[in-house]
């Protein structure tokens, strides 16, 4: 999602920069170009061959380093630099930058970039608070610098209050946002489903699964992110809906869903179906709640519709159509079979008894199956970073 992407990111000193390390390792899973330069302050915290590892490119801390090749630094750094973060920053560096003072390689290079630049600021509370650096982050944002908020919590001083580093999912997602502007997705038409359904027994019991939504979700922000006119059909789920998307259409049972991928498909270029149907239903609905009795009770259920199927059955040659697979046992064998008896063109598999996998994860880890039989193996990340790498994959299968 990020390739042929040059990141330089500017480490000052505090106790977040460990967190920094998480950011480049992600970074780099996305593709891009990460270039890394620490205040001298910084690596107390965290070393130089720390990030030099993660990002796989030389580390700058000093202005005066041996030269390795005939290239003034920080000038290149400026001019590769497709967006400059600074994070986690201090109220130092804030206060540098703002006042143009250029002392060290990190300040010195920020002054020299043309590049967007966004500034993660991690303080104790009192600091962040201070009228001076409240003052400071204005005037910054007034010349076009770009602020990714702390956040609240327990400080490592032990204070309560803001000044905690951004999580880290935020700061990648602040980045990706900033970077994607060819708009690959531009004009296609996608429909997304998400979510669990809902199959009532009586007016207060229903039949439902685990589902969160939070991957179709992910899916469909990153998709109109990407310049896609997004229609994301939504089983009852506790997230707020994505703001970007075109068309929202909430629904609670099997039948509804299917009724709305019906009425819809037609129009679509993608189909991505995430949600979680429910295979059966119960065959009666009791109009008046079932009272509990001394024995049991046997409980018939009907077959929903497999919309996956219809689905597959039913579209043209110019659809790409992409299911989800989410399996406990014989995992990919089961994923594979899937693929073939739907009909789509990818199938994501999934082990939902994985740790940090499933569906009330906000991490997953997948393998991509094409109907060729290539396979794309995804380690553990964030469901808002996989919906990226998933984007990607169908970008490119499309445009072939």
């Amino acid at each position: 999602m990020l390739k042929g992407k040059t990141i330089v990111i500017g480490v000052s000193g505090g106790i977040a920069v460990y967190k920094m390390c998480d950011v480049v390792s992600r970074l780099k899973k996305l593709n891009a170009n990460v270039h890394v330069i620490m205040t001298k302050s910084a690596t107390e915290f965290v070393s130089p061959l720390t990030f030099q590892s993660l990002s796989m490119n030389p580390v700058v801390v000093d202005m005066f380093e041996k030269i390795q090749k005939w290239d003034i630094e920080h000038i290149s750094l400026a001019k590769s630099a497709d967006l400059f973060l600074v994070s986690p920053a201090t109220a130092n560096i804030i206060g540098k930058i703002v006042n143009g003072i250029a002392d060290d390689m990190l300040s010195t290079t920020v002054m020299a970039t043309k590049a967007p630049v966004i500034i993660a600021p991690a303080m104790n509370t009192n600091m962040y608070n201070n009228p001076i650096v409240q003052n400071n982050i204005t005037k910054l944002k007034e010349f076009g610098y770009n602020f990714i908020d702390p956040e609240q919590g327990r400080l490592a001083c032990g204070d309560l209050g803001i000044g905690k580093l951004a999580n880290v999912t935020t700061i990648i997602e602040s980045i990706t946002n900033t970077l994607i502007n060819n708009k690959p997705l531009d004009e296609k038409k996608i429909l997304i489903t998400a979510g669990p359904t809902r199959e009532p027994l009586d007016p207060v019991r229903f039949m439902t699964n685990y589902s969160s939504g939070k991957m179709g979700y992910a899916i469909a922000e990153a998709a109109a992110m990407q310049g896609a006119e997004v229609t994301l059909i939504s089983g009852p789920v506790n997230i707020p809906k994505p703001s970007n998307i075109k068309k929202y259409i909430p629904i609670k049972t099997a039948t509804e869903m299917f009724e709305a991928v019906k009425e819809n498909l037609s129009q679509q270029d993608i189909v991505i179906k995430t949600a979680a149907v429910a295979d059966y239903r119960p065959k009666i609905y009791e109009n008046q709640k079932i009272k509990k009795s001394d024995g049991d009770i046997n409980l018939t259920l009907t077959r929903n519709t497999d919309i996956l199927k219809w689905i597959g059955m039913h579209k043209n040659p110019q659809q790409y159509i992409v299911g989800f697979a989410a399996e406990t046992n014989d995992v990919m064998e089961n994923g594979i079979k899937k693929l073939h008896n739907k009909n789509v063109d990818l199938i994501i598999v999934n082990d939902i008894t994985s740790v940090n996998a499933g569906f009330e994860s906000d991490t997953n880890c997948v393998t991509l199956i094409d109907k060729n039989g290539l396979k794309q193996n995804h380690a553990v990340m964030p469901k808002k970073e996989l919906a990226y790498v998933i984007l990607d994959y169908i970008t490119k299968q499309i445009s072939k």
